[in-house]
């Protein structure tokens, strides 16, 4: 498959209200509009790094907006999901230490234009239910699958919605053998569907290898994780499945380097499977040089891919990919 069409461009130039931003996500609006949200602040892990917002419809994108925040508290890893009924929820977590964080979550009737006040996703959590980087997906029967894991642990799990995101069930943790592992394991999972009641993960890990576990009941029972040929720097990743089975991956094929635990964040590439995700072809490179690409996020509408990314840690960048039609 090749592409017939591209946009590159930046959510906002050199003059922003951060020093810093990263962990960037987006969904669609009708319309053909665009939201994405990432977090900002004098740097990762600061008291004052808050959840930003901006919209890109006709005129480009608005200037960055600040819709979350907590004084002294940093904020990490926002996700937007857009329901079938057209709520759109902005999950993210607040918490000095990961192993304590919590997972917030803030909604919005009119596509982004208001949002409401900030409640816990699960109340008296700590460790952080739900989303924890990458989108949810629905499945065949409606059930919303979150992608969650936890830290210290480095364990990955998945988190479901039966009520359309107002209640969460856990599934069981993915099974892995820590004691067979080099590094920590496995966190930041991606999810998609090939079959009703099918699912799949595709996870980031401390082994240089992207991980997979597949489920055979919507989610709530995974087999053991397992290592794919698929490069990981210990970096996160993201993927999206297309109307026509095609799935698109996005990530830094790259490996922690000798005597390290993570490796470069550049390149940041798009790989294209058309067989559930067993081989991949057809690479398309969005950036690469010095400082990181990094932690992308990656949507679909019909052929059209739409992804953000951290670009060298101080903007957010878009791209707008339109895929040639198999047929």
């Amino acid at each position: 498959m090749r592409y017939v069409n591209t946009v590159k461009e930046f959510i906002f130039e050199e003059e922003r209200p951060f020093l810093s931003c990263h962990a960037s996500t987006l969904e669609l609006l009708p319309g053909g509009d665009v939201i994405a949200a990432w977090f900002g602040g004098t740097r990762e892990k600061a008291g004052d790094v808050a959840i930003w917002i901006s919209r890109r419809g006709d005129k480009g994108w608005t200037p960055p907006v600040k819709v979350a925040d907590q004084e002294d508290v940093p904020h990490w890893n926002p996700v937007i999901f857009r329901t079938n009924k057209g709520i759109l929820f902005l999950y993210y977590k607040v918490g000095t230490n990961i192993a304590e964080w919590e997972t917030m979550v803030i909604r919005s009737t009119d596509n982004g234009h208001t949002w409401t006040s900030p409640l816990p996703l699960v109340e008296g959590d700590k460790g952080g239910r739900g989303p924890v980087k990458n989108k949810p997906i629905v499945l065949h029967d409606g059930t919303i699958a979150a992608p969650a894991s936890l830290e210290p642990a480095w364990d990955a799990f998945v988190d479901l919605s039966f009520d359309g995101g107002e209640t969460w069930t856990r599934s069981e943790i993915v099974p892995l053998e820590h004691s067979r592992m080099k590094g920590k394991g496995i966190i930041q999972p991606t999810l998609w569907e090939s079959v009703p009641g099918i699912v799949h993960m595709l996870t980031r890990s401390t082994e240089g290898s992207i991980y997979r576990s597949d489920s055979m009941d919507g989610g709530r029972t995974w087999c053991a994780a397992y290592p794919t040929e698929l490069p990981n720097n210990n970096s996160g990743i993201d993927l999206v499945k297309l109307n026509n089975g095609t799935i698109a991956l996005i990530y830094n094929p790259t490996r922690p380097e000798h005597g390290k635990n993570k490796g470069p964040r550049t390149p940041l590439v798009i790989r294209l499977s058309q067989d559930n995700g067993h081989t991949w072809e057809n690479e398309i490179v969005l950036d690469e040089g010095e400082k990181q690409y990094s932690y992308p996020a990656i949507v679909a509408s019909g052929l059209d891919l739409y992804v953000t990314y951290t670009w060298k840690r101080e903007r957010i960048a878009f791209w707008k990919i339109t895929l040639a039609d198999l047929a």
